[in-house]
């Protein structure tokens, strides 16, 4: 048994496939790619998945409406996050230009850490995600 992928509900599935699309430097899955301008987009109305090139995934799923988790105030819970590993504090720091770029919103910092820099980020659906530092070889983040 293996996990291949994580699913996250988003009212925007194109939108939010859009966001990570670019974050990552994933690809679509083959089908799945955005229509040309002023076509239709069913697809991109119901559910859409994304590959990374060592085959994990993460795809999109349409719901009418979602709570954005309101961390680290506790009144809605994360209910789940995405970790997301950079080997140099350089990559750390340009990747938090990027995440704004792309419209996600910082809602916790710990970029002063001296062990394991974190940030944690919201992305366009409110889905908390975070980036360390973390070399290849260092065990994975506990998180928040």
């Amino acid at each position: 048994m293996r996990l291949v992928g994580t699913v996250l509900d988003t009212t925007n599935p194109r939108e939010l496939a859009e966001f990570y699309r670019q974050l990552l430097g994933w690809s679509y899955r083959p089908g799945h790619e955005p229509p040309p301008p002023g076509e239709p987009d069913p697809d991109g109305d119901d559910w859409l998945n994304l590959r990374a090139p060592d085959g994990h995934g993460l795809a999109f799923q349409k719901t009418e409406r979602l709570a954005r988790s309101t961390w680290p105030s506790p009144e809605v819970p994360q209910q789940l996050h995405l970790d997301i590993a950079v080997p140099t504090r350089a990559e750390f720091d340009a990747e938090h230009e990027h995440v704004l770029a792309l419209g996600g919103k910082l809602i916790f910092d710990r970029s002063d850490d001296e062990e394991e820099p974190l940030r944690v980020y919201a992305d366009l659906a409110g889905h908390p995600f975070c980036i360390f530092v973390a070399s290849e070889s260092a065990p994975e983040s506990e998180g928040e």
